[in-house]
Protein backbone atom coordinates (compact mmCIF):
# COMPACT_ATOMS: atom_id res chain seq x y z
CA UNK A 1 0.00 0.00 0.00
CA UNK A 2 1.15 3.45 -1.32
CA UNK A 3 -1.16 5.37 1.96
CA UNK A 4 -1.28 8.29 -0.03
CA UNK A 5 -2.26 11.48 1.81
CA UNK A 6 -4.38 13.50 -0.97
CA UNK A 7 -5.63 17.05 -1.49
CA UNK A 8 -8.14 16.42 -4.03
CA UNK A 9 -9.73 19.52 -6.19
CA UNK A 10 -8.98 22.60 -6.75
CA UNK A 11 -5.52 24.17 -8.29
CA UNK A 12 -4.94 27.39 -9.34
CA UNK A 13 -3.33 31.11 -9.50
CA UNK A 14 -4.28 33.73 -7.48
CA UNK A 15 -3.89 36.86 -10.36
CA UNK A 16 -3.16 39.77 -8.04
CA UNK A 17 -2.38 42.82 -9.04
CA UNK A 18 1.07 42.64 -7.71
CA UNK A 19 1.28 39.39 -9.75
CA UNK A 20 0.24 35.75 -9.06
CA UNK A 21 0.44 33.45 -6.42
CA UNK A 22 -0.32 29.71 -6.61
CA UNK A 23 -3.28 28.54 -5.11
CA UNK A 24 -6.19 25.82 -3.83
CA UNK A 25 -6.41 23.94 -0.65
CA UNK A 26 -5.53 20.78 -1.47
CA UNK A 27 -1.90 21.60 -2.74
CA UNK A 28 -1.37 23.27 0.56
CA UNK A 29 -3.16 20.13 2.62
CA UNK A 30 -0.84 17.82 0.74
CA UNK A 31 2.44 19.78 0.85
CA UNK A 32 2.02 19.80 5.07
CA UNK A 33 1.44 16.32 5.37
CA UNK A 34 4.61 15.45 3.53
CA UNK A 35 6.68 17.14 5.27
CA UNK A 36 5.37 15.40 8.34
CA UNK A 37 6.85 11.77 6.49
CA UNK A 38 3.09 10.81 4.86
CA UNK A 39 3.01 9.87 1.36
CA UNK A 40 1.08 13.57 0.11
CA UNK A 41 -0.28 13.83 -2.97
CA UNK A 42 -2.03 16.68 -4.72
CA UNK A 43 -4.92 15.52 -7.05
CA UNK A 44 -6.15 17.87 -9.96
CA UNK A 45 -6.14 18.77 -13.25
CA UNK A 46 -4.39 21.48 -15.61
CA UNK A 47 -4.64 22.74 -18.72
CA UNK A 48 -2.12 22.57 -21.50
CA UNK A 49 -0.72 25.74 -21.01
CA UNK A 50 2.02 27.81 -19.51
CA UNK A 51 0.36 28.82 -16.15
CA UNK A 52 0.36 24.42 -16.18
CA UNK A 53 3.99 23.95 -16.62
CA UNK A 54 4.10 27.02 -14.30
CA UNK A 55 2.27 24.72 -11.58
CA UNK A 56 4.20 21.63 -12.67
CA UNK A 57 7.58 23.54 -12.20
CA UNK A 58 6.26 24.97 -8.22
CA UNK A 59 5.14 21.52 -7.00
CA UNK A 60 8.46 19.91 -8.45
CA UNK A 61 10.35 22.47 -6.32
CA UNK A 62 8.24 21.91 -3.65
CA UNK A 63 9.04 18.02 -3.44
CA UNK A 64 5.05 17.59 -3.74
CA UNK A 65 4.16 14.49 -5.49
CA UNK A 66 1.39 15.31 -7.83
CA UNK A 67 -1.46 13.58 -10.02
CA UNK A 68 -2.27 16.70 -12.60
CA UNK A 69 -4.46 15.49 -15.31
CA UNK A 70 -3.52 17.79 -18.42
CA UNK A 71 -7.09 18.72 -20.03
CA UNK A 72 -8.37 20.99 -22.72
CA UNK A 73 -9.61 24.15 -20.52
CA UNK A 74 -7.49 26.64 -19.37
CA UNK A 75 -5.73 26.47 -16.25
CA UNK A 76 -7.83 27.94 -13.49
CA UNK A 77 -6.87 31.38 -12.31
CA UNK A 78 -8.94 33.92 -9.46
CA UNK A 79 -8.92 37.42 -10.40
CA UNK A 80 -8.36 39.32 -7.34
CA UNK A 81 -9.25 43.65 -7.68
CA UNK A 82 -8.88 46.11 -5.01
CA UNK A 83 -11.41 48.84 -4.66
CA UNK A 84 -10.64 52.10 -3.58
CA UNK A 85 -10.97 50.88 0.04
CA UNK A 86 -8.39 48.20 -0.47
CA UNK A 87 -11.00 45.75 -0.11
CA UNK A 88 -10.19 42.38 -2.33
CA UNK A 89 -13.09 41.36 -4.75
CA UNK A 90 -12.75 37.95 -6.57
CA UNK A 91 -13.70 36.33 -9.61
CA UNK A 92 -13.24 32.87 -9.75
CA UNK A 93 -13.13 31.60 -13.13
CA UNK A 94 -15.23 29.14 -14.36
CA UNK A 95 -14.55 26.15 -17.21
CA UNK A 96 -11.21 25.73 -16.33
CA UNK A 97 -8.96 22.59 -16.01
CA UNK A 98 -10.20 21.68 -12.34
CA UNK A 99 -13.57 21.77 -13.19
CA UNK A 100 -13.08 19.12 -15.94
CA UNK A 101 -10.38 16.34 -13.38
CA UNK A 102 -11.63 13.48 -15.33
CA UNK A 103 -12.20 10.18 -13.42
CA UNK A 104 -8.91 7.85 -15.52
CA UNK A 105 -7.24 4.27 -14.42
CA UNK A 106 -4.72 6.25 -12.97
CA UNK A 107 -7.01 8.04 -10.27
CA UNK A 108 -8.34 4.67 -9.37
CA UNK A 109 -5.64 3.39 -9.43
CA UNK A 110 -4.81 6.30 -6.55
CA UNK A 111 -8.16 5.89 -4.66
CA UNK A 112 -7.24 2.55 -3.82
CA UNK A 113 -4.59 3.06 -2.10
CA UNK A 114 -5.21 6.46 -0.23
CA UNK A 115 -4.81 6.42 3.22
CA UNK A 116 -6.72 9.81 3.70
CA UNK A 117 -8.40 13.07 1.82
CA UNK A 118 -9.41 16.47 1.89
CA UNK A 119 -11.97 17.73 -0.54
CA UNK A 120 -14.07 20.58 -0.80
CA UNK A 121 -16.85 21.74 -2.72
CA UNK A 122 -15.52 25.17 -4.90
CA UNK A 123 -14.67 21.81 -7.27
CA UNK A 124 -17.44 19.81 -7.19
CA UNK A 125 -19.68 23.12 -9.33
CA UNK A 126 -18.90 21.31 -12.71
CA UNK A 127 -20.44 18.09 -13.40
CA UNK A 128 -17.25 16.36 -14.53
CA UNK A 129 -14.74 16.93 -11.54
CA UNK A 130 -17.58 16.60 -9.07
CA UNK A 131 -18.37 13.02 -10.91
CA UNK A 132 -14.66 11.99 -10.28
CA UNK A 133 -14.67 13.24 -6.45
CA UNK A 134 -17.41 11.13 -5.35
CA UNK A 135 -16.14 8.30 -7.53
CA UNK A 136 -12.74 8.60 -5.51
CA UNK A 137 -14.31 9.51 -2.54
CA UNK A 138 -16.46 5.62 -3.13
CA UNK A 139 -13.41 3.82 -4.54
CA UNK A 140 -11.03 4.32 -1.64
CA UNK A 141 -10.68 2.46 1.02
CA UNK A 142 -13.61 1.37 3.35
CA UNK A 143 -11.22 2.29 6.89
CA UNK A 144 -9.84 5.10 5.13
CA UNK A 145 -10.47 8.48 6.76
CA UNK A 146 -12.35 11.26 4.53
CA UNK A 147 -11.97 15.13 4.92
CA UNK A 148 -14.51 17.62 3.79
CA UNK A 149 -13.29 20.70 4.21
CA UNK A 150 -16.19 22.68 3.34
CA UNK A 151 -14.41 26.07 1.97
CA UNK A 152 -17.76 27.45 0.34
CA UNK A 153 -16.96 30.03 -1.88
CA UNK A 154 -19.17 32.93 -3.77
CA UNK A 155 -22.30 30.77 -5.12
CA UNK A 156 -20.32 27.60 -6.13
CA UNK A 157 -22.17 25.40 -3.46
CA UNK A 158 -25.79 23.78 -3.37
CA UNK A 159 -27.57 21.95 -0.79
CA UNK A 160 -26.86 18.72 -3.13
CA UNK A 161 -23.27 19.15 -3.17
CA UNK A 162 -23.01 19.60 0.54
CA UNK A 163 -25.08 16.44 1.58
CA UNK A 164 -23.62 14.30 -1.14
CA UNK A 165 -20.06 15.30 0.58
CA UNK A 166 -21.23 14.77 4.00
CA UNK A 167 -22.62 11.48 3.70
CA UNK A 168 -19.03 10.42 2.21
CA UNK A 169 -17.53 12.12 4.82
CA UNK A 170 -15.32 10.83 7.99
CA UNK A 171 -14.92 14.63 9.54
CA UNK A 172 -16.12 17.59 8.80
CA UNK A 173 -14.25 21.02 9.05
CA UNK A 174 -15.97 24.28 8.85
CA UNK A 175 -15.91 27.76 10.04
CA UNK A 176 -17.94 29.54 12.02
CA UNK A 177 -19.39 31.94 9.27
CA UNK A 178 -19.98 28.52 6.75
CA UNK A 179 -21.78 26.42 9.78
CA UNK A 180 -24.39 29.72 9.56
CA UNK A 181 -25.03 28.97 6.42
CA UNK A 182 -25.33 25.20 6.15
CA UNK A 183 -27.26 25.82 9.65
CA UNK A 184 -29.86 27.72 7.27
CA UNK A 185 -29.99 25.80 5.03
CA UNK A 186 -30.75 22.77 7.00
CA UNK A 187 -33.54 24.40 8.79
CA UNK A 188 -32.38 23.97 12.45
CA UNK A 189 -31.74 27.77 12.65
CA UNK A 190 -32.83 26.85 16.79
CA UNK A 191 -29.58 25.24 17.39
CA UNK A 192 -27.02 26.38 18.93
CA UNK A 193 -23.55 25.71 17.36
CA UNK A 194 -22.48 22.84 19.21
CA UNK A 195 -25.73 21.74 18.85
CA UNK A 196 -25.64 21.86 15.78
CA UNK A 197 -22.39 20.06 15.12
CA UNK A 198 -23.72 17.38 16.97
CA UNK A 199 -27.15 16.67 14.78
CA UNK A 200 -24.38 16.82 11.41
CA UNK A 201 -22.61 13.94 13.88
CA UNK A 202 -26.09 12.26 14.36
CA UNK A 203 -27.15 12.91 10.40
CA UNK A 204 -24.15 12.27 8.69
CA UNK A 205 -23.09 10.01 10.87
CA UNK A 206 -19.49 11.56 10.44
CA UNK A 207 -16.54 10.83 13.38
CA UNK A 208 -16.46 14.55 14.05
CA UNK A 209 -16.70 17.93 13.49
CA UNK A 210 -13.77 20.72 13.12
CA UNK A 211 -15.08 24.20 13.92
CA UNK A 212 -12.62 27.43 13.58
CA UNK A 213 -13.92 30.29 14.64
CA UNK A 214 -10.89 32.52 13.25
CA UNK A 215 -9.28 34.69 16.00
CA UNK A 216 -11.46 33.38 19.18
CA UNK A 217 -10.29 30.06 18.29
CA UNK A 218 -11.42 26.18 17.28
CA UNK A 219 -13.71 23.28 18.63
CA UNK A 220 -12.88 19.44 18.01
CA UNK A 221 -16.90 18.09 18.71
CA UNK A 222 -17.64 14.44 18.96
CA UNK A 223 -20.26 12.31 20.49
CA UNK A 224 -19.02 12.52 23.23
CA UNK A 225 -16.15 15.58 23.76
CA UNK A 226 -16.36 18.91 23.03
CA UNK A 227 -12.67 20.28 22.90
CA UNK A 228 -11.65 24.16 22.58
CA UNK A 229 -7.96 25.63 21.77
CA UNK A 230 -7.85 29.46 22.02
CA UNK A 231 -5.74 30.99 18.64
CA UNK A 232 -2.75 31.84 19.80
CA UNK A 233 -2.01 35.51 19.25
CA UNK A 234 1.54 36.12 16.84
CA UNK A 235 2.63 38.73 14.53
CA UNK A 236 0.50 37.76 11.04
CA UNK A 237 2.25 38.04 7.91
CA UNK A 238 -0.66 36.35 5.94
CA UNK A 239 -3.36 34.09 6.59
CA UNK A 240 -2.60 32.45 3.21
CA UNK A 241 -3.48 28.92 4.08
CA UNK A 242 -3.03 28.65 7.10
CA UNK A 243 -6.41 26.42 7.41
CA UNK A 244 -5.13 24.12 5.04
CA UNK A 245 -2.15 23.24 7.32
CA UNK A 246 -4.49 23.30 10.29
CA UNK A 247 -6.79 20.69 8.79
CA UNK A 248 -3.69 18.50 7.50
CA UNK A 249 -1.93 18.32 10.27
CA UNK A 250 -4.72 17.17 12.17
CA UNK A 251 -5.22 14.73 9.84
CA UNK A 252 -1.67 13.58 10.12
CA UNK A 253 -2.06 13.17 13.99
CA UNK A 254 -5.44 11.49 13.92
CA UNK A 255 -3.71 8.90 11.09
CA UNK A 256 -1.04 8.35 14.15
CA UNK A 257 -3.66 8.15 16.76
CA UNK A 258 -2.81 10.55 18.96
CA UNK A 259 -5.62 12.04 21.18
CA UNK A 260 -7.77 14.06 19.93
CA UNK A 261 -6.63 17.18 22.19
CA UNK A 262 -2.96 16.39 20.90
CA UNK A 263 -4.12 16.69 17.54
CA UNK A 264 -6.33 19.49 17.80
CA UNK A 265 -3.07 21.52 19.55
CA UNK A 266 -0.82 20.79 16.93
CA UNK A 267 -3.00 21.72 13.93
CA UNK A 268 -3.48 25.12 16.42
CA UNK A 269 0.48 25.61 16.40
CA UNK A 270 1.47 24.29 12.85
CA UNK A 271 -1.86 27.22 11.91
CA UNK A 272 -0.46 29.70 13.92
CA UNK A 273 3.13 29.30 12.70
CA UNK A 274 2.19 29.45 9.03
CA UNK A 275 0.16 32.58 9.98
CA UNK A 276 3.49 34.63 10.49
CA UNK A 277 5.43 33.21 7.21
CA UNK A 278 4.28 34.43 3.90
CA UNK A 279 2.46 31.71 1.07
CA UNK A 280 0.67 29.18 1.73
CA UNK A 281 3.50 26.67 1.86
CA UNK A 282 6.49 27.68 3.99
CA UNK A 283 8.80 24.87 5.25
CA UNK A 284 7.65 23.95 9.13
CA UNK A 285 10.35 23.84 12.41
CA UNK A 286 12.00 20.95 13.45
CA UNK A 287 9.70 21.13 17.10
CA UNK A 288 6.76 20.99 15.22
CA UNK A 289 7.60 18.29 12.99
CA UNK A 290 8.92 16.13 15.81
CA UNK A 291 5.50 15.92 17.73
CA UNK A 292 4.06 13.34 15.07
CA UNK A 293 7.16 10.94 15.93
Amino acid sequence: MKNYIVGLGEILWDVLPEGKKLGGAPANFAYHASQFGMNGLAVSAIGRDSLGDEILNQLSGKNLHHQLEKVEFPTGTVQVTLDKNGIPNYDICQGVAYDNIPWTPDMEAIAKETQAVCFGTLAQRDAVSRGTILQFLDTMPVDSVKIYDINLRQHWYTKEIIEDSLQRSTILKINDEELVVVREMMGQQALDTVEFCRYLLDTYALKLVILTCGVEGSYVVTANECLFQGTPKVEVADTVGAGDSFTSAFCVAYLKQLPLAQAHKLAVDVSAYVCTQSGAMPELPAELKAQID
